[in-house]
């Protein structure tokens, strides 16, 4: 028996400036569908998100969001681009 994910690349990239609510939303609006808090699955693909605190100096901190991809390459890549567009208006 085959594994139905064989042959899945991984793909992680952070954003700052969102949260893992809109990181999912986005993800959703793309296709997927939320399967636990963390995680969405679309048609070749799924996602995970995390989230932690960061500084970006001194006395400033923001949240960076972090999506994991895994899928098909072939779906990833249109994927992966549409949503760091969404992201980055967003985080502006």
């Amino acid at each position: 028996m085959t594994d139905a994910n064989d042959g899945w690349t991984e793909r992680e990239k952070a954003f700052r400036g969102i949260s893992t609510r809109l990181a999912g939303h986005y993800l959703e609006n793309l296709g997927g569908e939320r399967v636990a808090d963390d995680r969405i699955e679309g048609d070749g693909w799924a996602a995970s998100l995390s989230a932690e605190k960061v500084s970006i100096g001194p006395t400033v901190e923001l949240t960076e969001v972090t999506v994991s991809f895994e899928g098909d390459p072939t779906v990833l890549d249109g994927l992966v681009e549409r949503f760091s567009q969404k992201a980055m208006r967003a985080g502006g």
